[in-house]
């Protein structure tokens, strides 16, 4: 066996570290930025750490639902001083709980649609299984902006545009085939002597499903609420072209509605950013320990 030299060690431990700079500089500024003034942030040479740390950005993000800002007073506010909030700042708040309910209501659904097709597709065998699960697979070559005008179309029959329903819809189709993926890769992996024991001793295919598989795949369950969570709380083009109108609109809309207007706050941004990544934060950091091995789940077979 080769072992590891020092050299070998020192070029590893600085290839991680410039790796680990390079992904967390944008985070690091995101939240130093979020705590400084306008000036502050615009100033040059830009500094990482805030000479007057505030939380005014994050004040007026809970604070301005209560004002009304018109084209009066906004006119009259300067950036540079702090005072200036965007005319659709009172929509974030809301944009970021129907982020959350169609995130939520998705991972929900892919579950309750994908565990049972996975399983059914990894322990029964059929005429066209293999093929289904390729063709599943590849659907997801398919690019969002080519589903666009399909999806507007259905959603237009059905009446469901300007809606959560909408989103959630739509965010299945995406989400469900690659969910299905993985979940099969994973129960593959198991024994099929565990499928046959429990049918064996009187199991339905639900119990089995239920008793046996779930309480094995659960790095495989953590990977796939993980990648609809995220897939869902990010989307940007279909959440734009399906909902007009602040009652539907998500996070990422209203954000992007923020540079749109006649002037720009980055700290206010940048202090939104900082509440948009909460959510993700948080799961991940819950659910650390099930996401490699969820991702990789199926990988190898012995």
């Amino acid at each position: 066996m080769r072992t590891s030299t020092p050299g070998r060690r020192v070029v590893l431990l600085l290839s991680s570290l410039l790796f680990a700079a390079y992904v967390l500089a944008p985070i690091g500024w995101l939240l130093s930025s979020s705590l400084q003034s306008e000036a502050e942030i615009t100033s040059v040479p830009p500094h990482w750490i805030p000479h007057e740390p505030t939380l005014q950005n994050f004040a007026a993000i809970f604070q301005v639902e209560n004002e009304v800002v018109t084209y009066e007073n906004r006119k009259q506010q300067d950036t540079a001083t702090g005072g200036f909030i965007p005319s659709t700042a009172r929509n974030l708040l809301p944009s970021m709980w129907n982020s959350l309910i169609v995130a939520v209501a998705v991972v929900v659904l892919n579950l309750l649609v994908g565990v049972p097709a996975a399983y059914a597709m990894a322990k029964i065998r059929y005429i066209g299984r293999r093929s289904s699960i390729y063709f599943m697979l590849a659907t997801r070559v398919i690019p969002d902006i080519a589903l666009v005008v399909p999806f507007f179309l259905f959603i237009q029959k059905l009446g469901l545009l300007d809606s959560l329903t909408a989103l959630v819809i739509t965010y299945l189709a995406i989400t469900v085939p690659f969910s299905i993926f993985i979940l099969t890769g994973y129960f593959e992996s198991l024994p099929d002597e565990l499928d046959k024991a429990a049918r064996v001793d009187g199991c339905s295919r639900l119990q089995t499903l239920t008793l046996v598989f779930l309480p094995l795949a659960l790095p495989s369950l953590v990977a796939v609420v993980l990648f609809t969570f995220l897939t869902s709380w990010n989307e940007f083009l279909l959440a734009l072209m399906f909902t007009q109108t602040p009652a539907s609109q998500t996070m990422p809309i209203v954000v992007a509605s923020f540079t749109s207007d006649f002037n720009i706050s980055f700290s206010f941004i940048n202090a939104a950013g900082v509440l948009a990544i909460i959510p993700p934060v948080i799961i991940a950091v819950l659910f650390e320990r099930y996401i490699v091995s969820g991702l990789t789940a199926g990988a190898v077979k012995g």
